[in-house]
Protein backbone atom coordinates (compact mmCIF):
# COMPACT_ATOMS: atom_id res chain seq x y z
CA UNK A 1 0.00 0.00 0.00
CA UNK A 2 1.55 3.61 -0.92
CA UNK A 3 0.05 5.95 1.25
CA UNK A 4 0.20 10.04 -0.45
CA UNK A 5 -0.99 12.50 2.09
CA UNK A 6 -2.24 16.16 1.26
CA UNK A 7 -1.55 18.17 3.99
CA UNK A 8 -3.18 21.83 4.00
CA UNK A 9 -2.37 25.70 4.34
CA UNK A 10 -4.05 26.44 7.82
CA UNK A 11 -1.94 23.43 9.13
CA UNK A 12 1.36 24.65 7.60
CA UNK A 13 0.41 28.20 9.65
CA UNK A 14 0.28 26.44 12.84
CA UNK A 15 4.16 25.36 14.02
CA UNK A 16 1.91 23.16 16.76
CA UNK A 17 -0.01 21.59 14.77
CA UNK A 18 2.36 21.30 11.58
CA UNK A 19 4.55 19.17 14.11
CA UNK A 20 2.49 17.02 15.33
CA UNK A 21 1.43 15.62 12.02
CA UNK A 22 5.14 15.44 11.00
CA UNK A 23 5.44 13.42 13.81
CA UNK A 24 2.45 11.17 12.96
CA UNK A 25 3.06 11.37 9.37
CA UNK A 26 6.72 9.86 10.01
CA UNK A 27 5.75 6.92 11.53
CA UNK A 28 3.05 5.81 8.70
CA UNK A 29 4.27 2.14 7.62
CA UNK A 30 5.54 1.69 4.08
CA UNK A 31 6.06 3.75 0.75
CA UNK A 32 4.37 6.98 1.34
CA UNK A 33 4.03 10.70 -0.68
CA UNK A 34 3.17 14.11 1.00
CA UNK A 35 2.53 17.38 -0.74
CA UNK A 36 2.01 20.48 0.55
CA UNK A 37 0.97 23.94 -0.55
CA UNK A 38 2.50 27.06 1.20
CA UNK A 39 -0.30 28.88 3.34
CA UNK A 40 0.12 32.36 3.94
CA UNK A 41 3.65 32.77 4.02
CA UNK A 42 3.68 33.42 -0.12
CA UNK A 43 0.97 35.88 0.55
CA UNK A 44 2.94 37.30 3.12
CA UNK A 45 6.27 38.00 0.93
CA UNK A 46 4.07 38.97 -1.55
CA UNK A 47 3.55 42.17 0.30
CA UNK A 48 6.82 42.75 2.27
CA UNK A 49 7.93 42.83 -1.41
CA UNK A 50 5.18 45.26 -2.64
CA UNK A 51 3.59 42.90 -4.57
CA UNK A 52 -0.28 43.03 -3.55
CA UNK A 53 -2.24 39.44 -4.19
CA UNK A 54 -4.52 38.97 -6.16
CA UNK A 55 -7.78 36.43 -5.72
CA UNK A 56 -10.38 35.61 -7.74
CA UNK A 57 -12.97 33.57 -6.51
CA UNK A 58 -10.18 32.78 -3.39
CA UNK A 59 -7.96 31.48 -6.52
CA UNK A 60 -4.14 33.47 -6.82
CA UNK A 61 -4.00 35.15 -10.00
CA UNK A 62 -0.17 33.99 -10.85
CA UNK A 63 1.46 36.67 -13.00
CA UNK A 64 5.22 37.00 -13.91
CA UNK A 65 6.18 38.29 -10.36
CA UNK A 66 4.17 36.32 -8.08
CA UNK A 67 5.34 32.75 -9.66
CA UNK A 68 8.83 33.59 -8.54
CA UNK A 69 7.33 34.35 -5.12
CA UNK A 70 5.13 30.94 -4.56
CA UNK A 71 8.21 28.96 -6.13
CA UNK A 72 10.93 30.50 -3.85
CA UNK A 73 7.90 29.90 -0.65
CA UNK A 74 5.88 26.87 -1.84
CA UNK A 75 9.66 25.07 -3.64
CA UNK A 76 12.17 26.49 -1.18
CA UNK A 77 11.44 27.66 2.36
CA UNK A 78 8.58 25.48 2.93
CA UNK A 79 9.34 22.48 0.97
CA UNK A 80 12.94 22.19 2.45
CA UNK A 81 11.54 23.36 6.24
CA UNK A 82 9.34 20.06 6.20
CA UNK A 83 12.52 17.75 4.56
CA UNK A 84 14.38 18.99 7.10
CA UNK A 85 11.64 17.73 10.03
CA UNK A 86 11.06 14.75 8.67
CA UNK A 87 14.72 13.98 8.29
CA UNK A 88 15.16 14.77 11.88
CA UNK A 89 11.98 12.66 12.47
CA UNK A 90 14.04 9.81 10.49
CA UNK A 91 12.35 9.62 7.90
CA UNK A 92 14.17 9.95 4.41
CA UNK A 93 12.50 12.65 3.40
CA UNK A 94 12.97 14.58 -0.69
CA UNK A 95 11.75 17.93 -1.54
CA UNK A 96 10.94 17.89 -5.16
CA UNK A 97 8.80 20.11 -7.60
CA UNK A 98 6.70 18.79 -9.99
CA UNK A 99 9.68 19.91 -12.65
CA UNK A 100 12.65 17.49 -10.90
CA UNK A 101 12.91 14.61 -12.73
CA UNK A 102 9.94 15.47 -15.36
CA UNK A 103 7.62 13.87 -12.77
CA UNK A 104 4.53 16.34 -13.24
CA UNK A 105 4.49 18.16 -16.71
CA UNK A 106 0.96 20.43 -16.61
CA UNK A 107 -0.68 22.58 -19.04
CA UNK A 108 -0.90 26.27 -18.64
CA UNK A 109 -4.83 27.09 -18.28
CA UNK A 110 -6.35 28.83 -20.99
CA UNK A 111 -6.83 32.55 -20.49
CA UNK A 112 -10.66 32.86 -20.50
CA UNK A 113 -13.00 32.93 -18.78
CA UNK A 114 -10.26 34.56 -16.22
CA UNK A 115 -6.74 34.81 -17.05
CA UNK A 116 -5.02 33.52 -13.95
CA UNK A 117 -1.30 33.47 -15.44
CA UNK A 118 0.69 30.84 -14.87
CA UNK A 119 -1.37 28.45 -13.36
CA UNK A 120 -1.31 24.70 -14.04
CA UNK A 121 -3.78 22.09 -14.98
CA UNK A 122 -2.77 18.41 -15.10
CA UNK A 123 -4.58 15.70 -17.29
CA UNK A 124 -4.28 11.76 -17.37
CA UNK A 125 -0.95 12.57 -18.74
CA UNK A 126 0.83 14.37 -16.52
CA UNK A 127 2.35 12.61 -14.16
CA UNK A 128 5.41 10.41 -15.30
CA UNK A 129 6.04 8.12 -11.97
CA UNK A 130 9.02 5.96 -12.99
CA UNK A 131 11.09 8.17 -11.40
CA UNK A 132 9.02 8.35 -8.25
CA UNK A 133 8.55 4.63 -8.21
CA UNK A 134 12.10 4.55 -8.33
CA UNK A 135 12.50 6.64 -5.21
CA UNK A 136 9.78 5.39 -3.32
CA UNK A 137 11.86 1.65 -4.31
CA UNK A 138 14.78 3.10 -3.16
CA UNK A 139 13.47 3.92 0.46
CA UNK A 140 12.66 7.73 0.01
CA UNK A 141 9.79 9.90 1.25
CA UNK A 142 9.13 12.35 -1.61
CA UNK A 143 7.45 15.93 -0.54
CA UNK A 144 5.98 17.90 -3.47
CA UNK A 145 5.38 21.49 -3.04
CA UNK A 146 2.34 22.88 -5.07
CA UNK A 147 4.57 23.99 -8.55
CA UNK A 148 4.83 22.20 -11.52
CA UNK A 149 6.35 22.79 -15.03
CA UNK A 150 4.74 22.99 -18.76
CA UNK A 151 7.57 21.20 -20.24
CA UNK A 152 8.90 24.74 -22.60
CA UNK A 153 10.96 26.53 -19.64
CA UNK A 154 7.96 27.78 -17.31
CA UNK A 155 7.01 27.05 -13.82
CA UNK A 156 2.86 26.81 -13.11
CA UNK A 157 1.63 27.39 -10.12
CA UNK A 158 -0.91 24.17 -9.14
CA UNK A 159 -3.56 23.25 -6.95
CA UNK A 160 -2.01 20.98 -4.54
CA UNK A 161 -5.09 18.88 -4.18
CA UNK A 162 -5.30 18.46 -7.76
CA UNK A 163 -1.56 16.96 -7.53
CA UNK A 164 -2.70 14.57 -4.69
CA UNK A 165 -5.01 13.00 -6.91
CA UNK A 166 -3.24 13.04 -10.20
CA UNK A 167 -0.25 10.89 -8.31
CA UNK A 168 -2.21 9.00 -6.14
CA UNK A 169 -4.36 7.71 -9.35
CA UNK A 170 -0.91 7.66 -11.53
CA UNK A 171 0.88 4.87 -8.36
CA UNK A 172 -2.56 2.90 -8.39
CA UNK A 173 -1.92 1.54 -12.02
CA UNK A 174 0.99 -0.80 -10.17
CA UNK A 175 -0.42 -1.30 -6.49
CA UNK A 176 -2.92 -0.15 -3.92
CA UNK A 177 -2.99 3.56 -3.08
CA UNK A 178 -4.77 5.43 -0.15
CA UNK A 179 -5.33 8.97 -0.52
CA UNK A 180 -5.95 10.94 2.49
CA UNK A 181 -6.66 14.59 2.82
CA UNK A 182 -5.58 16.58 6.08
CA UNK A 183 -7.02 20.42 7.55
CA UNK A 184 -7.41 21.50 10.61
CA UNK A 185 -11.28 20.01 10.91
CA UNK A 186 -11.91 16.39 11.65
CA UNK A 187 -13.64 15.95 8.28
CA UNK A 188 -16.39 17.18 6.43
CA UNK A 189 -18.84 18.69 8.33
CA UNK A 190 -22.68 18.85 8.20
CA UNK A 191 -22.85 22.32 10.04
CA UNK A 192 -19.50 23.83 9.41
CA UNK A 193 -19.59 25.37 13.20
CA UNK A 194 -20.00 22.54 14.77
CA UNK A 195 -16.83 20.57 14.41
CA UNK A 196 -18.73 17.42 15.87
CA UNK A 197 -20.79 16.81 12.62
CA UNK A 198 -18.37 14.54 11.06
CA UNK A 199 -20.42 13.10 7.51
CA UNK A 200 -18.42 9.73 8.16
CA UNK A 201 -19.27 8.47 5.06
CA UNK A 202 -20.32 10.20 1.79
CA UNK A 203 -21.36 8.37 -1.63
CA UNK A 204 -20.60 10.01 -4.95
CA UNK A 205 -24.50 10.02 -5.91
CA UNK A 206 -24.55 12.36 -2.37
CA UNK A 207 -22.31 14.81 -3.65
CA UNK A 208 -24.62 16.81 -5.95
CA UNK A 209 -26.90 17.43 -2.55
CA UNK A 210 -24.25 18.26 -0.49
CA UNK A 211 -23.07 21.10 -2.82
CA UNK A 212 -26.65 21.95 -3.96
CA UNK A 213 -27.77 22.51 -0.05
CA UNK A 214 -24.43 24.48 0.33
CA UNK A 215 -22.52 21.77 3.02
CA UNK A 216 -19.72 21.38 0.62
CA UNK A 217 -18.76 24.88 -0.82
CA UNK A 218 -15.51 26.62 -1.13
CA UNK A 219 -12.24 25.34 -0.56
CA UNK A 220 -14.48 21.90 0.25
CA UNK A 221 -15.78 21.89 -3.26
CA UNK A 222 -12.44 21.15 -5.35
CA UNK A 223 -11.30 18.50 -3.06
CA UNK A 224 -14.03 16.33 -2.91
CA UNK A 225 -14.65 16.61 -6.64
CA UNK A 226 -10.38 15.40 -6.94
CA UNK A 227 -11.44 12.33 -4.33
CA UNK A 228 -14.35 10.96 -6.94
CA UNK A 229 -12.00 11.58 -9.63
CA UNK A 230 -9.24 9.55 -8.17
CA UNK A 231 -11.54 6.74 -6.60
CA UNK A 232 -13.05 6.29 -9.98
CA UNK A 233 -9.19 5.63 -11.87
CA UNK A 234 -8.37 3.33 -9.44
CA UNK A 235 -7.37 4.61 -5.93
CA UNK A 236 -8.53 2.25 -3.54
CA UNK A 237 -9.50 4.50 -1.07
CA UNK A 238 -9.83 8.36 -0.10
CA UNK A 239 -10.35 10.17 3.41
CA UNK A 240 -10.75 13.72 4.18
CA UNK A 241 -9.64 14.10 8.15
CA UNK A 242 -7.70 16.85 10.56
CA UNK A 243 -4.10 16.77 10.40
CA UNK A 244 -3.45 14.86 14.06
CA UNK A 245 -5.87 11.79 12.93
CA UNK A 246 -2.88 11.08 9.58
CA UNK A 247 -1.60 8.01 11.29
CA UNK A 248 -5.13 6.48 11.80
CA UNK A 249 -6.39 7.45 8.46
CA UNK A 250 -3.31 6.03 6.79
CA UNK A 251 -5.12 2.73 8.76
CA UNK A 252 -8.41 1.33 8.37
CA UNK A 253 -10.90 2.71 6.83
CA UNK A 254 -13.86 4.31 8.55
CA UNK A 255 -11.40 4.85 11.10
CA UNK A 256 -11.67 8.27 11.43
CA UNK A 257 -12.38 11.82 9.14
CA UNK A 258 -14.80 11.38 6.24
CA UNK A 259 -14.40 8.46 3.55
CA UNK A 260 -15.48 9.10 -0.05
CA UNK A 261 -16.91 5.88 -1.74
CA UNK A 262 -18.25 5.57 -5.23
Amino acid sequence: MITIVKIGGNVIDNPALLSDFLDKFAQIDGPKVLIHGGGKIATELSLRLGVEPQLVDGRRITNAETIDIVTMVYAGLVNKKMVAALQARGCNAIGLSGADANIICGVQRPKEPVDFGFVADLNENSVHDDHLKQLLYDGFTPVFSAIVHDGKGNLLNCNADTIASAIAVALSKKGDTKLVYCFEKKGVLKDINDDSSVISLIKKDEFGELVSTGVVAKGMLPKLQNSFDALAKGVGSVVITQAEDVLTASGAPLACGTTLSL
